[in-house]
Parts: C-alpha cells; sequence; structure tokens
C-alpha cells in the first residue's frame, strides 16, 4: 500500500447469497483525510464500513488498510452499569471519561444507568467510548442517525476535535447531508451498490457529476 494512504479497495464486491450488497466499488484514502459516505438505503454503506472494519469479508477484489483502528456500529449499545464505566471499558481513566462526557452533554447524566438512555443519549454514549481511544483509523457507521438537531451538532463537533487532536483519518457512512458537509473534507455517493460520484461536498452540491447526483442531492435538506 501507499505510504500515503490509509486504505485502498480495489473492485469490492460482497454479495449475500444472491443479492448484491457491493459491487466493484474502488477507491484509495489518504492519511489524515474525512471521507463521508453517502447513499439510500439498500446502498451497501453498512456493508462497506463492515468490509473496512474486518467485521465480515469481501466475496471478491482486494483491500489494504490500517491495522490501529476503532469501529462504532450503526447499532448503538450499552453495557451494565453507569455512563462512566460504560467509557472505562474501553480504556479511558475517569477523566477523561468526564471529559468526553462534558463534551457531548451527558455529563449530567454521568451516575446514571446507561441502559436508560434515550436513542440519541446511547447513540452520543457510543461514541464517548470509542472516542477514549486513540487510532490511525476511526470508521463510524450512522453516528447521528439517532440524534436531533443539538445531538447531531455535538457529535460533529466531537468527530472534527477527535480528529484534529489524533491526525487520524475518518470514515464514516451517513443518511446526514449536514454531517457530510460539515465534518467531511470529500463525499462518496453510492447508487445501486456502486460510486455515482465522488470529490468534495461543496463540488458535488454544486455540481453534481450525473443526473441521479444531481437529484439525489436536490433532495438534500440542508
Amino acid at each position: 500500500m501507499d505510504n500515503n494512504c490509509a486504505v485502498q479497495l480495489k473492485d469490492i464486491t460482497k454479495t449475500f447469497g444472491a443479492v448484491v450488497a457491493n459491487e466493484n466499488v474502488s477507491f484509495d484514502i489518504r492519511k489524515h483525510e474525512v471521507l463521508a459516505i453517502l447513499g439510500e438505503n439498500g446502498s451497501g454503506k453498512t456493508t462497506l464500513l463492515k468490509i473496512l472494519g474486518g467485521i465480515i469479508k469481501a466475496s471478491e477484489g482486494s483491500l489494504s488498510v490500517s491495522e490501529n483502528m476503532l469501529y462504532m456500529p450503526q447499532n448503538s449499545y450499552a453495557f451494565r452499569g453507569d455512563l462512566i464505566k460504560n467509557i472505562i471499558i474501553g480504556g479511558a481513566d475517569r477523566s477523561k471519561a468526564l471529559e468526553l462526557l462534558e463534551k457531548l452533554e451527558l455529563s449530567h447524566l454521568a451516575d446514571k444507568k446507561a441502559k436508560s438512555l434515550s436513542g440519541g443519549e446511547l447513540q452520543r454514549l457510543s461514541l464517548c467510548r470509542v472516542l477514549s481511544g486513540k487510532c490511525d483509523l476511526l470508521l463510524l457507521d450512522e453516528p447521528t442517525s439517532a440524534c436531533d438537531a443539538n445531538g447531531a451538532e455535538l457529535v460533529i463537533k466531537a468527530i472534527k476535535d477527535y480528529q484534529k487532536s489524533c491526525g487520524c483519518t475518518v470514515i464514516m457512512s451517513t443518511h446526514s447531508p449536514m454531517l457530510a458537509l460539515n465534518a467531511s473534507g470529500r463525499l462518496i455517493i453510492l447508487n445501486g451498490r456502486r460510486i455515482e460520484s465522488d470529490g468534495s461536498p461543496e463540488k458535488i452540491l454544486a455540481n453534481p457529476e450525473t443526473q441521479w447526483a444531481k437529484s439525489f442531492a436536490a433532495g438534500w435538506k440542508i
């Protein structure tokens, strides 16, 4: 793999029986790049993140990826105990856990049982647990899907601050144009399990490469 690349994919295809989830997906991601992958339901975003994270294997194609990675799945979860325990279990100390809870506006719930949180609170707690570690590659699957507008803004800021502090590469799948535009420097749109557009979010928004991308971007609610 090129020393300047964090990830290289070539002709990645993933099938589940007769169902094709990803088809001939190829792209390189440079170190320190922040990439958002946007697309409709069923476009293969989550499958691609799972392949990158080593959760599942591609059916065809080749993949080179940094081994030092952290992965946040789409479905947030909580361990038994309070919020602090749920972050410390990821390797952080108490002071770091409290710092992250403050950043994600959860500090007032620090001693609450994590399993009693709302969906948006639980998603922010999961992000706290992931960001308590250090990595070269951060993979986030729909990190704002359960958040309201305020929660999404907190998540975006936390991701940007983390990336700035450690210089890692970030890849996130999302349905949120706000996340793609405000937190990433590069955007890939998936359509029919393949790459439809690849470029800066501003460029794709202003000048979509295809008619489908144009109609897709026109439906964004920024």
